[in-house]
């Protein structure tokens, strides 16, 4: 869990209510269903029109990682890079074959890995691997960005459920009972657009792009680690360039 990222939400939403009850308003006259359906509603159709179904749903799917990042340890890997080395140092690169049963869940690492055990050359490896690499960056931040298109649309839809609210109150000027409800969703869909915006759209969309970026980086040492190995590099000369990427 990632606990900063809970207590951030837990903050902002609460000195937006807390500064209303400071104000002398009521907390309930924050919670207005029609203005939540048009901000949150527009906001969803505007990034789903945007947005190719399998960029959207991929988007959708990294959600988690807002409070659920994905588990990166890189002194472990650096670790298994070093015993790698090791292994094709005293045995041969063919003594590697048996640890592909090992990654079977990660499909870049095994394929790494496999085209290390049959020998391509340091330098085509590293073409190959890195190509791989920077298709999934790109394909990683054009889903994590559709959080960032959220984060635009969402303070113009708030203005349009303003002016949604003053329409409504304009058709009922003869009705003074109306009023209050048509000014309310007017206002709050403001603060609900531009609040959602910053308070939620924008700051996950960076979260996200960050553990992309650490993802990434985690994807380098090991094809740093895979060349060192296919170009015969000392075990412990490869654990001490890899180390460079924890300082």
């Amino acid at each position: 869990m990632d606990k900063i990222s809970l207590a951030g939400l837990i903050i902002g939403l609460s000195a937006i209510v807390l500064g209303q009850v400071l104000e002398g308003g009521h907390i309930a006259s924050l919670l207005q269903p029609t203005a939540f359906f048009i901000v949150i509603g527009g906001t969803l159709g505007a990034v789903m029109l945007q947005s190719p179904l399998p960029v959207f749903v991929e988007g959708a799917r990294m959600a988690r990682w807002i409070f659920i990042p994905p588990m990166v340890d890189d002194r472990r890997l650096i670790q298994q890079l070093t015993h790698w080395a090791q292994i094709a140092r005293r045995d041969g690169l063919l003594a590697l074959e048996g640890l592909l049963a090992t990654l079977k869940e990660e499909p870049f690492f095994r394929r790494g890995l496999q085209l290390l055990v049959d020998g391509m050359e340091p330098a085509r490896l590293r073409e190959v691997l890195e190509i791989e690499l920077d298709a999934w960056e790109r394909r990683q931040r054009l889903a994590a960005r559709i959080w960032e298109s959220a984060g635009g649309y969402a303070p113009t839809i708030g203005i349009l459920g303003a002016v949604i609210g003053l329409i409504h109150v304009m058709e009922n000027l003869s009705d003074p009972a109306k009023l209050g409800a048509g000014i309310a969703v007017a206002f709050v869909a403001t603060i609900y657009g531009v609040g959602s915006a910053n308070l939620i759209f924008l700051p996950a969309a960076k979260k996200l792009l960050a553990h992309i970026s650490r993802l990434a980086s985690h994807r380098q040492i090991y094809i740093d680690g895979l060349v060192a190995i296919a170009e015969g590099e000392n075990p412990r000369i490869i654990e001490n360039k890899l180390q460079g990427y924890l300082a």
